[in-house]
């Protein structure tokens, strides 16, 4: 299955649990030298106020040598960043790692297209943690 996109958003099915992706991703990071600043674990906290959600983690990371020149060209997309991998479990127990589509962001905040290689990156790390 191939990625699908909606409304800026891409979608890559995972061959992995969201636990399993959200480990693979953080070995990626940690191997490219890109900071992971935060993991929100929003099924965890639903749980601790006594709602059910499927597995969904958000992991914001970045590389500030990347992503500053972004928002010094177009300050808006500071709200966009750092960049996102949305790892979740949909109804029928697939897992998919969602994320900003870099040609979107760079067209809702007009930053220069020579920077989109600056946050390419998140494609890269969306096909690595999802395939066999």
């Amino acid at each position: 299955m191939n990625a699908t996109t909606t409304k800026g958003i891409i979608a890559r099915p995972s061959h992995h649990s969201v636990e399993e992706t959200v480990e693979r991703v953080k070995n990626i990071l940690q191997s490219k030298g890109i900071t992971l600043f935060a993991l929100i674990d929003h099924s965890g906290e639903a749980k601790r106020v006594g709602m059910k959600m499927p597995p969904t983690r958000l992991l914001l990371f970045g590389n500030p040598k990347a992503g500053t020149p972004l928002m010094l060209a177009a300050p808006s997309s500071a709200i966009d960043l750092p960049l996102k991998l949305l790892i979740w479990e949909d109804a029928d127990g697939k897992v998919w790692v969602s994320y900003n589509d870099p040609e979107y962001l760079q067209e809702r905040h007009g930053f220069p297209s020579a920077l989109l290689q600056n946050i390419a990156v998140v494609e890269t790390l969306a096909a690595e943690a999802t395939k066999e």
